[in-house]
């Protein structure tokens, strides 16, 4: 990560940051509505000591909160959702025997990568510590291929469905 990071800076002037707590300094004891109006407080607290080209990722773990926040030249550039629903919501989301840090870590580097590689596309560069979408492309392969399996499923039982019935009229 830190070297995405840093090679984007010195290729691009951009500042890729990342504000990632455990609880966001929250009570859980509040109303939903006066949590995110503290949650937007604390992300403009930040923002107001950044200065240039910059890309903040927040990501906080007990209230499950992720935001994508980037300077003015950057709002064009940067398409928080794609970044959050497609590469980093399926990692923090998905179910498997890998324990809350681990999903959290590979969530903010599949995020930082995505924004850096975004940002280097809009620059017209490549980013030689880019990692790239290999995530998400897997993930789509597999999709398909489990996609297949089922549409084979059904063909192969309606197929042996039609030969029984075919078998018991011809007796």
């Amino acid at each position: 990560m830190d070297e995405i990071i840093q090679e984007l800076k010195d290729k691009t002037s951009t500042d890729i940051y990342i504000h990632l707590s455990n609880d966001n300094g929250l009570d859980s004891s509040e109303d939903i509505a006066q949590m995110i109006k503290k949650t937007k407080q604390k992300e403009q607290d930040i923002l107001s000591n950044i200065e240039g080209s910059y890309v903040v990722l927040f990501l906080s773990i007990k209230q499950k909160y992720i935001n994508i926040i980037s300077s003015k030249d950057l709002e064009d550039i940067i398409d928080k959702d794609d970044i959050i629903d497609g590469y980093m919501v399926p990692l923090l989301a998905s179910f498997d025997k890998n324990d809350l840090k681990s999903k959290v870590s590979a969530a903010v580097l599949n995020g930082v990568a995505q924004i850096g590689d975004v940002v280097a596309l809009s620059h017209n560069i490549e980013l030689q510590s880019s990692i790239g979408s290999v995530g998400k492309t897997t993930g789509t392969i597999w999709k398909m291929f489990m996609y297949s399996v089922v549409l084979f499923g059904i063909i192969a039982y309606f197929y042996i469905i039609l030969r029984e019935r075919k078998r018991r009229q011809s007796e």
